[in-house]
């Protein structure tokens, strides 16, 4: 697992902040890359990763959309090469990119993200790992509740369903977090690393490594 369970105080610790959006296929693979650096990173640091909301579009429709039909209207001509360009770049991480099921408006799986990170820390970095596997490899819809209610299930997140249920749980306080990590910039994946490193953009492995050796020194 890219966070550690158990602290070794011998090494150096790593805090990752990372403002990202659930339907953003760069900050999975920004995701994927980033552990692949935390791996081989492990005998010389502790990491601890907090995520954070970032919206793409605030206004997407909460009852989701067909996925295809939404990025078609949305950039046009130029779709079809993207979902190209998509799956060859998921190919390189080992995964099929699918294009098929709706997609939506991520607020709850924000709201999802930031209650996995009061009530059980340790599994948030799995969790986005997760909805990212469902919403961009499974045509699973991220705004669908029992979608969202299973993932949490499924990594032991206790009161998932009773949190969700209530639309008023967690806004705020995602509202705060965007505020706080996300307000000054303008593109996602974005991570701040220590506090004073930060990097924009899906990087590949080395980059983060090198981040770690700055941000540590």
């Amino acid at each position: 697992m890219a966070e550690s369970a158990t602290r070794n105080f011998s090494k150096k610790l790593i805090e990752i902040d990372v403002s990202s959006d659930t339907v953003c296929p760069w900050c999975f693979v920004g995701k994927k890359n980033l552990d692949k650096a935390i791996d081989a990173s492990q005998d010389q640091y502790n990491f601890e990763i907090r995520w954070h909301p970032f919206f793409l579009d605030a206004s997407a429709p909460k009852e989701g959309v067909n996925k295809k039909e939404f990025y078609r209207q949305k950039f046009g001509s130029r779709v079809e090469a993207m979902f190209r360009r998509m799956s060859e770049i998921f190919k390189g991480i080992g995964l099929e990119y699918d294009t098929s099921g709706l997609t939506g408006n991520t607020l709850d799986s924000h709201r999802l993200i930031h209650y996995t990170g009061k009530q059980a820390p340790d599994k948030q970095h799995s969790l986005v790992e997760e909805l990212c596997l469902g919403y961009f490899t499974q045509g699973k819809y991220i705004g669908d509740r029992e979608f969202l209610v299973d993932t949490a299930q499924k990594l032991g997140i206790e009161g998932a369903e009773e949190f969700l249920s209530d639309p008023s749980n967690g806004t705020t306080e995602v509202k705060e977090e965007l505020e706080k990590y996300s307000q000054n910039i303008t593109g996602v994946p974005h991570y701040t690393i220590n506090g004073k490193v930060k990097l924009s953009g899906a990087q590949p492995p080395e980059t983060f490594q090198n981040a770690f050796e700055a941000a540590s020194s």
